[in-house]
């Protein structure tokens, strides 16, 4: 076989394994279409992306659509939604039903290969869970042997129930479904003695429960779940803008910019300050991305920092009141940290 079909016959193996077909061009896609299709949770997973009675969504993956959609075009309502389930999410991004997944999506080795998606990028720092009923009269996941487990298909955590349980010595039952609906209907009727899932999806599930203080979520973190925004592979171009977008709200954290004082800090003499905010003379950062100089300005305005993204979607500002933890600055013992904009 000659070098020519060899190549065409190793390209159609590739699509044939699930890779995605090439969309390079997404941002360009984008512009012209007008708005940025966002893939994000189905099931109203409140705190990261829900739907309220208006229509309107919120959450801090909804936020980095937003921010995507300010940076590009200064208007951060820009932003169509697909609800898409955990089974659903891959193949909406692969076939490119969506410019983006901002979906709780734990960023993996395979997801990142052999799925044909990238990611860059963590905007929550969280670890898999569980949550039992009060009367289990459990404190402890290593009490659980024996129980029934509520899961979701299509997921790492399904996987890493398996693990825990094996590398522990421990029995159970699956119980498993396919929609996040299903999986809390089947734990509020009792089907299972366990739900679990991510942490942070365990503290917003409890609230939707008919008596959340009869439930409890166990100490135990078992994995590590860096959940991020995800593009297709190939299209260098967008992933920028998608992976700078965050960078962005996390930078202006560091540098006490909020989107109450961004115009007073616009004004300041700080070259650091005014390149982020697009005030430098004969700055490219903006053009270099595809952009207006004033991308990062936008999204701080519209969409705010990350501290204030967290804090009134999941943090003490909102229902679910889960501390910062590795979600706080570098300089306040988390994760969170942006390379310079510069």
């Amino acid at each position: 076989m000659n070098k020519k079909l060899l190549s065409v016959a190793l390209g159609a193996a590739v699509v044939g394994f699930g890779a995605p077909a090439a969309f390079a061009g997404t941002l360009d896609d984008v512009k012209a279409k007008g708005f940025v299709q966002c893939g994000v949770n189905g099931s109203n997973l409140a705190g990261f992306g829900a739907q309220d009675s208006s229509g309107n969504w919120s959450g801090l993956d909804v936020d980095v659509c937003r921010a995507v959609a300010a940076a590009v075009f200064g208007d951060a309502t820009k932003v169509k939604y697909t609800p898409l389930s955990a089974k659903d999410r891959f193949p909406a991004l692969q076939s490119g039903e969506i410019d983006m997944l901002a979906r709780n999506t734990t960023w993996t080795a395979s997801r990142d290969s052999q799925l044909g998606f990238d990611f860059r990028v963590v905007n929550y720092y969280d670890g898999q869970g569980f949550m039992v009923p009060k009367s289990l009269n459990v404190k402890s996941a290593l009490e659980l042997s024996g129980a029934a487990v509520c899961v979701q298909s299509g997921t790492t955590t399904e996987l890493n129930l398996a693990d825990y349980f094996k590398a522990n010595g421990l029995e159970y039952k699956p119980v498993v479904f396919e929609k996040q609906e299903e999986v809390d209907a089947a734990y509020q009727s009792g089907r299972c003695d366990v739900y679990t899932t991510d942490q942070s999806g365990l503290y917003s599930i409890r609230l939707s429960l008919a008596n959340p203080d009869d439930h409890m979520v166990l100490p135990e973190i078992i994995s590590k779940e860096p959940l991020g925004p995800a593009v297709r592979q190939n299209d260098s171009k967008w992933l920028d803008v998608v992976t700078w977008a965050h960078f962005a709200m996390v930078a202006s954290e560091e540098f006490g910019i909020t989107s109450a004082n961004v115009d007073e800090m616009a004004k300041s003499e700080n070259p650091d300050i005014k390149r982020f905010l697009g005030e430098e003379k004969d700055q490219t950062i903006g053009k270099d991305l595809g952009l207006d100089e004033k991308w990062a300005y936008n999204i701080v305005k519209q969409v705010g920092n990350y501290g204030e993204s967290f804090e009134r979607n999941v943090g003490a500002g909102s229902p679910l009141k889960i501390e910062r933890g590795l979600n706080a600055l570098w300089t306040k013992g988390g994760l969170q940290y942006a390379p310079p904009i510069r």
